[in-house]
């Protein structure tokens, strides 16, 4: 077999260092002897004798070109300097991101802000054991002890006011008490745990079981309300820890506990030597991910490649991640990420002749585990140009950021309101990074009820100028402005207060739906949104200047696409920069209309997706001196734009609204028919969130291929609901279901939200489709009323 395009995909690939801590000054008392092992003390004098000491002291001496021993490593280090050494081994390992767990004591430590001079990007881990040491070593207020209730109360605060900040929580129980968490700690316990903590003096060192229970319980309950992964550290360590203790099985209670199924809990070390274990969990909870760093460089060649494989025998690829442990010296993140690609390989091309693996499918598991895996699972914002083979590079997004930009002036927080239109605050860079990311701006509540005809609140809406909520930005939607590299945007959450979701907040009504789909069938739903606009210019018409059609070609011209695509093409420019994936483009039926279908995605991904591109789509038109409209009707006498969207249901990464084979009646599965059949069910009430103002009625007529019947079809563009089997599906199967009655003054969260919430009462109810339409329909009325009438 011939790897040398796996090989290229592992010397090429960017590395995302999702667990590491901070490098120490050059005269820190820390001995270099630690860079090679967790030996301690007497310990350490035997450590030159280990196989990872000598091949990792040739690894280093390679890349200094010094002297080939452990006194003439450090002899160069001292001569070059920090900065030199940190400049070669950052530059030798190609890493673009780390994360830093800052809670471990070294001696004279860097904060993680020095780190960015040789990583581009640099964020936080927070230690929640060191966060809860931090905090009773201060005095409490009028020098009494803490008491149970003002500890925690403090540290959920303290806690919750970093969230924002932090890209995941971190926790070394296996350290001081093991990992047999007692889930249901009781107060009482607690309490005493406090008392004896406290008795032991300052600094506070907690071990006690029951205390490091109780904040453990905690954290998980705070990681999951803002969606923060939890690193736990599993397997070998230093002495300080039980080995017996750190086996991942010890946690099953976590793992069970339904308070914390959604929490995303990483494993850390590949579990060594409980590799096993930790691929098996990983295989049978989804809440369960691997880490595979620490275990490479620090075991031998056969031990590192053997935990990797033994990961790789139950987990699923995208559950399994590079880290270096990387630690107090440079050269630890070198090692970390040399072993990772040499290790990675030999592991993958074993894969590949064993025939569990094609090269293909090889290289995809080289660019998640180093990049990907990390990227999703921790919310990152950064783009990194990732090696695939056959094609060009290609962007992966990292979603959250702490990466200052200096040349960025201002950031939009952007919402929609309940007649589809898109608005923003902008705040200057330096408060939005200060104080807005973490508090938000006020909001009249007024703000979710205004007109689409004018800035008033709709009549029975029973929201006015009393009152405010927060809108508070998710930093995991934050990205530049494609068109004006000194802004940013980013989406925002409506709040009572930080943390506490807005009633009639459009984005947590979507999760809300999706969390109880997810809760009660195990599925989620996917979705991908066509756009259709009209695309106008200036003209002067009986002495007046106004805006025209583009043109009045017909549908999927090839000469109104060139004359077009100067705009076509730096619309796709500026929508791959955010990573929205345009699958077609073409001109429409409409006087200058044109289409841009969009990739399928988790559907809240999906409804956020939608509002980016409508203004790329604007603000890329202005640029080139046209005009872009959404509105459902433009010309009363040409057809109308709409937001169709493609719908399907999933779990476990497999399509489960298609059917397994083509013996089903319709081509989609038990659960796609209920979960259609509840869409089809009401369709009427639906409409008032996909088709929400009088002009949506104007295009929901017949013989437009609007959608304008209560019926649903196989290919029938006719029908609200359309089954459709794009190319690659198999003959007699569906792989999704269009639904034609949602247009451009939907708010896509909210219309999204109305149709899970649609689909979950049909299997709730076990509700059946009619049959496909053929004859006698129901026009659906601007009112909601039924009309019957003929095809």
């Amino acid at each position: 077999m011939d790897f040398t395009i796996l090989k290229k995909a592992v010397d090429e690939a960017v590395l995302v260092d999702a667990h590491a801590h901070n490098l120490v000054a050059a005269d820190s008392t820390f001995p270099f002897i630690n860079c090679f092992s967790e030996a301690h003390g007497d310990a350490a004098a035997h450590v030159p004798h280990s196989l990872s000491f000598k091949r990792s002291l040739r690894d280093i001496v390679e890349l200094y070109d010094c002297q080939p021993t452990l006194h003439g490593v450090e002899d160069y280090r001292k001569s070059s300097g920090l900065d030199s050494i940190c400049s070669t081994c950052f530059k030798a390992a190609r890493i673009s991101a780390v994360l830093i767990d800052d809670g471990l004591v070294l001696d004279k430590k860097h904060n993680i802000d020095w780190h960015k001079k040789f990583v581009p990007v640099v964020g936080r881990i927070l230690r929640i054991e060191r966060l809860a040491e931090n905090i009773l070593d201060e005095e409490f207020q009028g020098g009494s002890s803490w008491t149970l209730d003002a500890f925690t109360e403090t540290f959920l605060q303290k806690l919750k006011s970093l969230a924002h900040d932090i890209y995941a929580l971190k926790s070394i129980a296996a350290y001081r008490s093991g990992l047999q968490i007692n889930v249901n700690v009781s107060r009482k316990d607690a309490e005493e745990g406090l008392i004896d903590v406290l008795q032991g003096g300052k600094p506070v060192r907690i071990v006690n079981k029951s205390l490091i229970d109780y904040i453990f319980v905690h954290s998980l309950e705070v990681a999951q309300h803002f969606n923060l992964p939890m690193q736990i550290h599993t397997g070998f360590g230093d002495k300080d820890l039980d080995l017996r203790l750190t086996n991942p099985l010890h946690l099953r209670t976590v793992l069970e506990d339904k308070r914390f199924s959604k929490c995303h809990i990483v494993l850390l070390h590949a579990s060594y030597p409980f590799s096993k274990e930790a691929s098996y969990l990983a295989s049978v909870y989804p809440q369960i991910y691997l880490d595979f760093g620490l275990a490479i460089p620090k075991l031998s060649v056969h031990g590192m490649i053997s935990a990797l494989k033994e990961l790789l025998e139950l987990a699923p690829i995208k559950k399994v991640m590079f880290s270096t442990d990387g630690y107090a010296f440079p050269e630890t993140y070198y090692l970390g990420a040399k072993k990772s690609r040499d290790v990675v390989l030999s592991v993958l091309r074993d894969a590949c002749i064993d025939g569990d693996l094609s090269i293909s499918e090889a290289v995809e598991a080289v660019n998640d585990m180093f990049t990907r895996n990390a990227v999703q699972l921790y919310k990152m914002n950064l783009t990194i140009e990732s090696f695939m083979p056959n094609s060009s590079a290609v962007s992966i997004p990292l979603m959250k950021t702490n990466v200052v930009q200096e040349d960025v002036k201002f950031v939009r927080i952007i919402w929609v309101d309940g007649s589809g239109q898109q608005r923003c605050r902008a705040v200057p860079f330096k408060r939005f990074n200060d104080v807005v990311k973490r508090n938000g701006v006020g909001l009249a509540c007024a703000a979710m009820g205004m007109c689409s005809f004018a800035d008033c609140t709709a009549k029975g809406s029973n929201l006015s100028g009393v009152g405010e909520i927060r809108l508070l930005p998710d930093l995991s939607t934050r990205v530049a402005v494609p068109w004006n590299k000194q802004e940013e945007m980013v989406l925002g959450d409506m709040q009572v207060r930080p943390g506490e979701a807005w009633e009639y907040c459009p984005r947590e009504a979507l999760r809300r739906v999706c969390r109880i789909l997810k809760d009660e069938f195990d599925l989620v739903l996917n979705a991908g949104f066509e756009n259709e606009f009209f695309l106008l210019k200036k003209a002067v018409r009986h002495g007046e200047e106004d805006w025209v059609p583009f043109d009045s070609v017909p549908y999927c011209s090839t000469s109104s696409y060139d004359a077009a695509s100067p705009f076509l093409h730096e619309v796709v420019d500026s929508l791959s920069s955010l990573n929205i994936t345009v699958e077609q483009v073409h001109a429409e039926a409409g006087k200058g209309q044109f289409e841009f279908p969009l990739g399928h995605t988790v559907c809240l991904n999906a409804a956020d997706n939608l509002v980016y591109t409508r203004e790329v789509i604007r603000a890329t038109a202005r640029k080139h001196g046209l005009l872009a409209t959404f509105i459902p009707k433009f010309d009363l006498d040409d057809i109308g734009s709409g937001s169709h969207v493609h719908v399907s249901l999933w779990q476990n990464g497999k399509n489960v609204f298609m059917a397994s084979d083509g013996s089903s009646k319709h081509g989609m599965s038990a659960i796609g028919e209920k979960f259609m059949a509840g869409v089809l069910h009401h369709i009427s009430s639906i409409l008032a969130f996909t088709a929400p103002v009088p002009n949506s009625y104007d295009r929901l007529q017949p013989n437009m291929w609007s959608g304008a019947y209560q019926c649903w079809g196989k290919e029938n563009r006719e029908s609200p609901l359309r089954t459709a089997c794009p190319p690659g599906i198999s003959d007699g199967l569906v792989s999704n279901f269009e639904i034609k009655c949602f247009d451009g003054c939907a708010n896509p969260h909210l219309g999204m939200a109305a149709i899970v919430a649609a689909g979950l009462d049909g299997l709730r109810n076990n509700l059946q489709l009619p049959e496909p339409a053929g004859g006698r329909e129901i026009l659906l009325g601007a009112s909601g009323c039924l009309q019957a009438t003929y095809t």
